[in-house]
């Protein structure tokens, strides 16, 4: 197959953006949200590093951690309030928001306020979870899940397409590779796109090692920027990162997550690797 970054497939309408276009789309915020003060924080501050730079959000942040692995941990709000405060956070930036949702009544409820409604990886071929936010009439986003070839992603979207949504993408986040560890395989993001689908890269939880602090996930999160740009390299239309002032002292994920004061920098190398790899100035 070939690597091609472009795709004859038409761009993905996400708010004022355009996934699959001239401008890569950065999908940035916290794993979770862990308060509302934190978030309303965190937010303007990911928004100002965006701005000064010119490149494209669409912020995130989970409303609820349904998959922790211990039952002990940290898992969040509920929906409705934590959809209601992330569009209004979306409203006062002028950016959209994306959140991920687990159920079918989740997604038909975030859909009143998110949106970009996320599919988590083990979710993905949740064929009533996929109806649910398809109804919506929002843009979705799934996760291809870690059990899955790049080959199996096109009998998601054709499931999407028979609900009647027309606007979706695919974001990779690595591949099982034995116990508590994933691979990222920068080939499925040209074999995907060589399907007709827009795809994001996920650079954060690619490096997490899933349940590998025994009742947490570990990871290794300075290398979160070293595959994003591999797969900026192999033509990704946009990058999915996870962001936090003190990963060491986060609710969730931290492990993965990018300091937020490094984040300036990285962006910058991702947007200018982007417009090299299409032949645009720089």
């Amino acid at each position: 197959m070939g690597n091609d970054p472009t795709s004859e497939s038409r761009p993905v309408a996400v708010g004022p953006y355009q996934l699959g276009g001239e401008r890569p789309l950065f999908i940035l915020g916290p794993c979770v949200i862990e308060s509302e003060s934190f978030i309303r924080a965190i937010a303007p501050e990911i928004k100002g590093i965006t701005d000064a730079i010119d490149v494209d959000l669409v912020f995130k942040a989970s409303y609820d951690k349904a998959n922790r692995s211990s039952v002990k941990s940290f898992r969040g709000m509920d929906c409705e309030s934590g959809c209601a405060l992330l569009a209004e956070i979306g409203r006062e930036l002028g950016v959209p928001v994306t959140t991920d949702v687990h159920t079918a009544a989740e997604a038909t409820l975030a859909g009143k306020y998110i949106d970009v409604l996320q599919i988590p990886a083990f979710l993905c071929r949740q064929t009533d979870l996929l109806e649910a936010a398809a109804a919506t009439g929002r843009v979705v986003n799934v996760k291809k899940g870690q059990f899955l070839a790049p080959w199996d992603v096109p009998n998601i979207a054709e499931k999407l397409q028979a609900f009647g949504c027309e606007n979706y993408f695919m974001t990779e986040r690595g591949t099982s590779f034995g116990y508590n560890n994933l691979v990222a395989d920068m080939r499925s993001i040209p074999w995907m796109q060589e399907a007709g689908l827009k795809v994001v890269f996920d650079a954060t939880h690619s490096v997490q090692r899933p349940g590998g602090l025994g009742a947490t996930s570990g990871g290794d999160g300075r290398l979160a920027p070293v595959l994003a740009r591999c797969a900026v390299a192999a033509g990704c239309d946009g990058i999915f990162m996870e962001t936090h002032p003190d990963p060491a002292k986060a609710f969730s994920d931290g492990p993965n997550q990018v300091p937020l004061d490094q984040l300036q920098g990285v962006l910058t190398q991702l947007r200018d690797m982007f417009r090299l790899v299409r032949g645009l100035p720089i």
